[in-house]
């Protein structure tokens, strides 16, 4: 197949539907693995731009065998009622949102200390 011109590809483009240049980004996105619109809506800026988001959610998966201390530290850091911290630590969820990697990290840190696993998203 020949290389197509940045200009050949343009007027392709132009030719097509919505529907298929959608079809075409889902393509691209099976193909390469990378959604091309992020990619086109954030240009050159993006790539000075540090390496994942800047602020995360620290969600608790799983409070592991010491759940007592699990719940003492998810109601230190939350200022949630004894209840709501130990809902959380049955069921996981989020214990803090929208903080600081670095905040979130130190917190991974202290509930891995207790045995719980942690995901920071």
């Amino acid at each position: 197949m020949a290389k197509l011109t940045r200009d050949e590809f343009i007027s392709a483009l132009k030719e097509m539907s919505i529907l298929e240049v959608n079809e075409l980004v889902e393509a691209m996105k099976e193909e390469f693995g990378v959604d091309p619109s992020a990619v086109a809506v954030a240009g050159p800026a993006a790539a000075a731009a540090p390496e994942g988001p800047s602020k995360v959610n620290v969600v608790l998966t799983a409070a592991g065998a010491n759940k007592i201390a699990v719940i003492k530290l998810v109601r230190d850091l939350t200022g949630l009622g004894l209840k709501e911290a130990k809902d959380i630590a049955d069921n996981g969820g989020n214990v803090k949102e929208s903080i600081d990697k670095e905040e979130a990290e130190k917190i991974k840190a202290q509930f891995e200390e207790a045995g719980a696993t942690v995901e920071l998203k």
